[in-house]
């Protein structure tokens, strides 16, 4: 059997729901192939969307018309804005959900997404034939499946996760799976390097799943979410749907999965306990059957998420170690045990977890494991994730070699995005032929840069550490930065356009308010001094008070009502106003910077033939050929003085 699109997506995780609802809608005839259907952004590890600098990835997914954002309000058991107590900058949300309902979610938001189809099946070759492009050596024309079926397409994004030659470990045992219980992908990989495209191996893992009812949670600490007007969408409930469907669709049932139900607000709490002395002795007692110590595994982990047992041996001077206790949603006694993620022998996981006063009693769903997968060198892609090799190939998501719900999902929007335009969707505007965000647009555009450029030897975090501009990049106004552009390729809807023109019309009218605004000194006074701050000897100017640290919006609003707003209106203006000198220099800085984005260097030299580039230097950019001389100097190894000799040689 044979059937026809102008995009396939590979792979029904975080990242290819994204990168098939972006390509359909650009209006692509796109086909998502999964394995299970009933599984779709299947929540592997942690039952959570958000997190630090995952956050703003979120809030940046759906100013660009994303869907991420929408399904984690709709199934949200708990929200929490992380880092009140720093800058803006570095306040991130984070949400806990329900795992259940976020897969029927989603399924719902495939259902009722226009130019999108579902296949289930398992892909296990790539066709391609001969490129007419001079730059590479092929061109994807379709794939392969398990049953026999041949599928063609214009482009095809692979968000595989971890199913390409999944290996699966618990103590010494290993089977082959891409999840536990869920068959690996074989054959995909070795279709791909045939082309000329290079692999490597990770590693990464997931903690016990705990019974409820086996907890004695009075010797828990509980840890309740907070009450917020807005969560992750920018969109109100009341448009997250319809902003996609036609009135006549929904009139002739044509979509039989809309309307949806809004979620309603039970939320739960989580708990915290901590590992102690004799849960580490029985821990250390079996590591020479952990699969990470004993020579199984020998790929590299996340760093920033150690296995309980790589903390004891990292930090053996630690008594403890903080576990976190979470549930997976409202009709379900599992439970994620967030900080206890192993690969240990499960007699082992489950002696070690009984020492915990809280677990003495412990019934366990399953025990952790460990997941070695194959990735691609993300070195080999362009800003737009397309193969340098194979034309209309793209990756996104944990083949790249990232980690991470939310940094797979911004790769897929924005593969999706790029295959659809590769395959002729999305308008002939030459400026449509590429969507790449820029480093000081939005975390997505700082994540696809450090992938392309620098490569990774482990799996990829996002933090705001990695953010030059982030207080350029809060998660306040990323419908600020991406709306527009979003709107202006067709990506976001015109529902959600005029969503962020009434915002920006409302933050305009407060902001001159703040600014026309006089209060005499025994107005304000009363307030500054109840806070702790300097009276005044005059008036002042509202707009001037606001920029003192102390002094609040929702304080002035108690004295002045007439600038009294919702809370996201308010909480945007502020910022700005606060922070407008550091804003301003930061964009400066960015500006700054775009001059030597405008520099285009590809094409233009041999660099092996320029001996006043170190030897290092001739190499890294030989291999990876930069676009511009600004991404020249963000590869590790191109140090200030080869970028002022490629500037001599340009005459610069």
């Amino acid at each position: 059997m044979e059937l026809f699109y102008d995009v396939i997506v590979i792979g029904g995780g975080h990242a290819g729901c994204e990168a098939a609802c972006s390509s359909a809608q650009l209006g692509a005839k796109t086909c998502l192939i999964t394995i299970d259907m009933n599984k779709i952004a299947q929540m592997s590890c942690n039952p959570a969307i958000g997190g630090i600098a995952k956050g703003q990835i979120v809030r940046e997914i759906d100013a660009l018309g994303g869907r991420m954002g929408i399904v984690t309000d709709r199934t949200a058991i708990q929200f929490r804005m992380l880092n009140r107590s720093k800058g803006p900058a570095m306040w991130s949300p984070r949400a806990q959900c329900d795992r259940p309902r976020f897969i029927t979610e989603w399924r719902h938001q495939l259902d009722t997404t226009p130019n999108l189809e579902i296949w289930q099946d398992q892909v296990t070759e790539v066709i391609t034939e001969a490129s007419d492009n001079p730059e590479r050596k092929s061109r994807v024309i379709g794939v392969k499946t398990l049953w026999g079926v041949e599928i063609y397409a214009k482009s095809i994004v692979l968000t595989a996760g971890t199913f390409l030659n999944g290996l699966l470990h618990i103590g010494r045992k290993m089977i082959p799976g891409g999840r536990i219980a869920e068959p690996a992908s074989h054959h995909l990989t070795e279709s791909i390097c045939s082309l000329g495209i290079c692999s490597a191996r990770m590693k990464t893992g997931t903690p016990v799943r705990i019974d409820a009812r086996s907890v004695d949670f009075s010797l828990m600490e509980r840890q309740d979410g907070e009450n917020v007007s807005h969560m992750f969408s920018y969109i109100h409930e009341s448009l997250a749907d319809s902003q996609y469907l036609s009135d006549s669709s929904l009139a002739t049932r044509e979509c039989y999965a809309a309307p949806r139900v809004p979620r309603d607000s039970n939320f739960l709490p989580c708990w915290t306990t901590s590992t102690n002395k004799r849960c580490h002795e029985v821990l250390l007692s079996g590591l020479k059957d952990s699969p990470l110590y004993n020579g199984q595994i020998q790929s590299i982990g996340p760093r920033y998420c150690p296995s309980v047992e790589t903390k004891l041996v990292t930090f053996s001077d630690k008594e403890s170690h903080p576990l976190f206790l979470e549930p997976e949603g409202t009709d379900t006694n599992e439970m994620y045990l967030n900080g206890f993620s192993s690969s240990m022998p499960m007699e082992v996981q489950i002696a070690a977890l009984k020492e915990i006063p809280a677990f003495r009693n412990i019934r366990v769903y399953r025990p952790g494991y460990a997941i070695e997968y194959d990735f691609f060198d993300p070195t080999q892609l362009t800003h737009t994730l397309e193969s340098k090799i194979c034309e209309g190939l793209f990756f996104a998501g944990q083949v790249n070699g990232t980690t991470g719900y939310e940094e797979a999902a911004g790769q897929g929007l924005v593969a999706g995005v790029n295959a659809a335009l590769s395959a002729g969707n999305g308008g002939s505007n030459e400026e449509k032929k590429a969507f790449i965000l820029k480093r000081d647009e939005a975390y997505i555009g700082v994540l696809i840069d450090d992938l392309v450029m620098k490569g990774v030897d482990e799996p990829y975090r996002m933090f705001t550490s990695r953010a030059e501009y982030r207080i350029l990049l809060r998660q306040d106004d990323a419908d600020r930065r991406l709306t527009p552009l979003a709107h202006s390729i067709g990506l976001a809807t015109t529902e959600r356009m005029n969503v962020w023109k009434k915002k920006e019309n409302a933050i305009n009218e407060l902001t001159e308010k703040l600014q026309r605004s006089v209060l005499k000194a025994k107005e304000i006074n009363p307030y500054l001094e109840r806070i702790g701050s300097t009276p005044v000897n005059g008036s002042v100017h509202l707009a001037d008070i606001l920029t003192r640290p102390q002094v609040t919006l929702e304080g002035l609003a108690e004295i002045s009502p007439e600038i009294k707003y919702e809370s996201e209106i308010s909480e945007a203006t502020e910022i700005l106003i606060k922070y407008n000198g550091y804003i301003r220099r930061e964009r400066e800085y960015a500006e700054k910077m775009h001059r030597l984005e405008e520099i285009k260097i590809r094409g233009h030299f041999d660099y092996n033939s320029i001996q006043s580039l170190s030897t290092e230097a001739r190499q890294k950019l030989t291999a990876r050929q930069p676009q511009t001389l600004a991404q020249a100097s963000r590869i590790p190894g191109i140090s200030p003085a080869d970028i002022n000799a490629l500037l001599v040689l340009l005459g610069r």
